[in-house]
């Protein structure tokens, strides 16, 4: 594995492919230009500083459980990754790491141009390479991946009908951070993988008590470590010789551990938005319209005319009907004056020309107030009075843009928070109708214009670390138990933050997320190939999500669901009931943006006595060596 970038995600990315996925990686990065860089006669290897940076970050992941797995059955550790430093990653760079051999490359510089340079070559020299690239452009990322598809179909026939592994991604660590960060907000977890526009969490819950019955979800994953909830336990060991956690158990298995913890497999949804707090629509409610004040004005307005019309009735003894033709004829002045006639039809006409009189400045103070209301609704909306249950989005650059418009695709009300009315997602939050706030988060009355206080959830997504920690406190004096996210750029400063705010707000949730820790499991799991869907750590322990042609795997074809589970290496989770020539060739891509609602075609609850046919497609959890058994490859 190859992997060229000149940031964090690359650091990232190498350490998750060598750690989770048991992969050998190569690292090229651009050489360090630090004034505290040792010279080049010291006697310090190549690439040193990168290796330090790398060993740091394999740290973090070994802290969240990832990357210890070979402790239980993992395999052995591989080597340490290669580090190659070069300022470009032209035809000689990646000759010299050795990209004509390699399995994938991921190209992750900042610079679009770079990366699409390095691809272009990359192709040139290995057509059957794995290549992952890192763009934010979707247009021009499906242009891109087409091109390069086609010159590998065209260098080496069959290769795009024969082997889909052999293709091209175009990832965005905007796109692939959104789902994480977004079910942070409704759920308060990142252990997510997206399958065909489905977000699929896996939750932990705790033993049942007595009397009770656990609640299965979609499936139970893993069965934790007896001491998992014990201070005093090692984590992965109850003390008796067991193996830790218990990955991928059968029935019996989870029926008969009714002590112990367990991960199980959720759909994540959103809730609706309340009808009395309606954040989008085609049409502008009548309430929105019009003012209160207006509203009750005309209501005023119209009672007077109804007494008048009824006492034009009664004094009159006129048909109803024609009492109030006669009172509006009046009201509107172009009926004749009662001259001589009785006292009560005078009395009635000079009133009812008081009340039109007064009917024409209400009349011109609602076609004001509606022309306003009209262009206010393609400007910016503000929030409801009665809004609550949001979530306060802070920041709607490239991050929050894409957070946004995932959190609406869950149904969550959102109210956006935003210093640059020119910031990229303005204009989407225009189209969306959703509430946006103008102005700096960190000063005093922003946040509460936002409904802080009522809301269920922050989201800091701001580019700045010290912006989105000033607006997390302040967010926390406001609504001391408000769950709580940020986007912190760099791992250690995330992970203090967390533990800090963990300490002095015990009862409320805080997360602390990096984008690249949220985005370098999919570039990962794009490396190892499209049918890798995304890992979840359990414990010191790993499971694979991957979706596989049911042809030519000889463990599912022809077999019935229930035959086709193997307990402790994998489990079909759901069918793709999809028809064949209309599957998404990557269920782990975001849905398209093309403005229609997708349709997931993953059914889930499947019966045991489904038979497995050659065309059928499937999303299986699986343990590495499990899935290595499943495609036919050599384990250990």
């Amino acid at each position: 594995m190859l992997v060229s970038g000149d940031d964090a995600l690359a650091h990232r990315l190498a350490a998750e492919l060598r750690d989770v996925y048991r992969q050998q990686v190569t690292l090229l990065v651009p050489p360090s230009r630090s004034p505290a860089s040792p010279p080049a006669d010291a006697n310090v290897p190549s690439g040193g500083r990168a290796l330090a940076l790398l060993g740091r970050v394999s740290a973090g992941i070994a802290r969240t459980g990832g990357s210890r797995a070979a402790a239980n059955g993992g395999g052995g550790r591989p080597d340490e990754p290669a580090v190659m430093e070069t300022d470009d990653p032209d035809d000689v760079a990646l000759r010299e790491a050795g990209v004509e051999t390699a399995q994938a490359l991921a190209l992750v510089h900042e610079d679009d141009e770079t990366n699409i340079r390095a691809a272009l070559t990359a192709r040139r020299l290995n057509p059957r390479l794995r290549l992952v690239i890192r763009l934010y452009n979707r247009k021009l990322g499906q242009h891109l991946e087409e091109l390069l598809d086609q010159a590998a179909a065209l260098a080496v026939p069959g290769i795009a009908a024969d082997d889909i592994d052999s293709s091209t991604t175009v990832l965005s660590d905007a796109d692939t951070a959104a789902p994480a960060l977004a079910a942070t907000a409704v759920t308060g977890t990142s252990k997510i993988v997206q399958a065909d526009g489905l977000l699929l969490r896996a939750a932990e819950r705790p033993p049942p008590g007595r009397g009770e019955t656990a609640d299965p979800g979609l499936c139970t994953l893993a069965l934790l470590s007896s001491t998992s909830s014990d201070p005093a336990g090692v984590e992965g060991t109850d003390g008796s010789g067991s193996d830790g956690p218990l990955l991928l158990p059968d029935d019996r298995a989870v029926a008969a551990a009714s002590g112990r913890g367990r991960i199980v497999l959720e759909a994540v949804t959103g809730p609706d938005a309340r009808p009395g707090s309606r954040l989008s629509g085609p049409a502008l409610p009548f309430r929105e319209l019009f003012s209160r004040r207006v509203r009750w004005s005309f209501a005023g307005v119209g009672a007077a005319v109804t007494a008048l019309a009824v006492a034009s009735w009664l004094t009159t003894g006129d048909h109803p009907l024609h009492a109030a033709y006669i009172t509006l004829l009046d009201l509107f002045s172009i009926n004749d004056p009662a001259v001589g006639a009785e006292t009560d039809r005078q009395v009635l006409q000079l009133l009812t020309g008081l009340v039109g009189l007064l009917l024409l400045p209400l009349l011109v103070a609602a076609v004001l107030e509606a022309l306003s209301s009209f262009r206010s609704a393609t400007a910016l909306r503000r929030p409801p009075r009665g809004l609550n249950g949001h979530v306060v989005l802070l920041g709607l650059g490239k991050i929050g843009t894409r957070v946004l418009g995932r959190l609406r695709e869950l149904g969550t009300p959102v109210v956006c928070v935003e210093n640059d009315p020119e910031a990229r997602g303005v204009a989407l939050a225009r189209r969306l109708r959703v509430p946006v706030i103008i102005g700096d988060v960190t000063q005093e009355g922003v946040l509460e214009a936002a409904r802080t206080h009522r809301a269920r959830a922050l989201l800091a997504l701001t580019s700045s670390d010290t912006t989105n920690l000033e607006a997390a406190l302040y967010a926390r004096s406001i609504a001391p138990d408000l769950r709580v996210a940020l986007r912190l750029y760099d791992d250690d400063f995330a992970t203090a933050v967390y533990r800090t705010l963990r300490a002095a707000h015990p009862g409320a949730l805080t997360r602390s997320r990096s984008v690249t820790s949220l985005s370098a499991p999919a570039f990962a799991g794009a490396m190892m190939g499209r049918r890798v869907l995304g890992a979840v750590s359990v414990e010191r322990r790993v499971l694979l999500f991957a979706a596989l042609e049911v042809a030519d795997l000889p463990r599912l074809e022809g077999r019935t669901i229930a035959e086709a589970v193997r307990p402790g290496r994998w489990r079909v989770l759901a069918l793709d009931m999809t028809a064949p020539g209309d599957r998404r060739p990557d269920l782990s891509a975001a849905p398209p943006d093309d403005g229609t609602e997708h349709t997931t075609g993953l059914l889930f609850d499947l019966h045991p006595g489904h038979l497995l046919r050659p065309g059928d497609r499937v999303v299986v959890a699986a343990t590495r060596r499990g899935l290595a058994e499943l495609l036919g490859h050599r384990t250990g």
